[in-house]
């Protein structure tokens, strides 16, 4: 459960890194096309997209198959014995 929070929180940081680095390479490739400034804007780009794709399908397959239901945390599994006094 904390993994999956932890991700669902830094998916838009990556989301907002991506579009960045878009945005970085289309002006790039504008200005100077073939350059490296360009390339290294594309190289982030794909890493930033890639992070993005990873964590969406990771808390896809994370998903609980009932996510509406009750969640009961660290329940036994199994009845404790009743201890009886000893006569």
């Amino acid at each position: 459960m904390r993994a999956a929070r932890q991700l669902r929180r830094i998916r838009p940081v990556y989301a907002g890194g991506a579009v960045l680095w878009a945005a970085s390479a289309a002006w790039a490739g504008w200005e100077d096309p073939g350059s490296r400034q360009m390339w290294v804007s594309v190289f982030f780009l794909v890493v930033f997209a890639g992070l993005l794709s990873m964590t969406s399908l990771w808390l896809v397959h994370r998903r609980p198959a009932d996510a509406g239901g009750v969640v009961h945390h660290a329940a036994p599994r199994r009845m404790a014995a009743r201890r009886q006094a000893s006569a």
